[in-house]
């Protein structure tokens, strides 16, 4: 059975079929859902949340598009696991909450002790909050996300924001932060 029909039959109500399914795209909700972080959350409830947008990209796919069904299942999955983030962060989007994707693959194979992950994430934790301290909240949220390698474009889609705003938003950080510093050194 190809993958359309496959689909298909998923969307039919066939259990092994759905199962075929989930279990076929699993790496790639690991994947992404490792990218993320949800204070207080483990890695396997933001896991669960992309196979819940896996689960809906079987039920939404339209084979008469031009788009593949892993390209369409990567967007759900992605998109599931932003929500879930987004809602997170509850009321006001509170600073604090860390919506920061996790070190990329290749940190992560360059850390060989894990004690210096443990110091590394102390002191990422202490530096996040020492600038909460100095930033508004959607200054922040900006200046972590692009500090973890989003681009302004991706950060103003994931945000629902212009990339004016992302923009603007940064070089206002980047200004209380220098005057924060000097202030400090003084």
């Amino acid at each position: 059975m190809n993958e359309e029909q496959l689909i298909l039959s998923a969307r039919s109500g066939d259990k092994a079929a759905i199962s075929e399914l989930l279990n076929k795209y699993a790496p790639l909700v690991k994947s992404v859902s490792a990218g993320f972080f949800i204070s207080g959350a483990t890695d396997e409830d933001l896991f669960q949340e992309g196979m819940v947008g896996l689960y809906s990209a079987i039920g939404g796919y339209n084979p008469s598009v031009n788009v593949t069904f892993s390209t369409y299942a990567y967007r759900c999955v992605r998109n599931a696991v932003i929500d879930a983030v987004k809602k997170s962060l509850g009321a006001k989007y509170s600073a604090l909450n860390n919506f920061v994707p996790i070190v990329e693959i290749s940190d992560v194979r360059a850390l060989s002790d894990p004690e210096d992950e443990l110091i590394r994430r102390e002191q990422r934790g202490e530096f996040l909050q020492k600038i909460s301290g100095v930033l508004s909240a959607f200054e922040f949220k900006v200046t972590v996300m692009y500090l973890d390698g989003l681009s302004c474009a991706e950060i103003a889609r994931t945000l629902n924001k212009t990339a004016k705003s992302v923009g603007n938003a940064l070089t206002r950080s980047k200004n209380k932060l220098q005057k924060s510093y000097y202030t400090e050194q003084n």
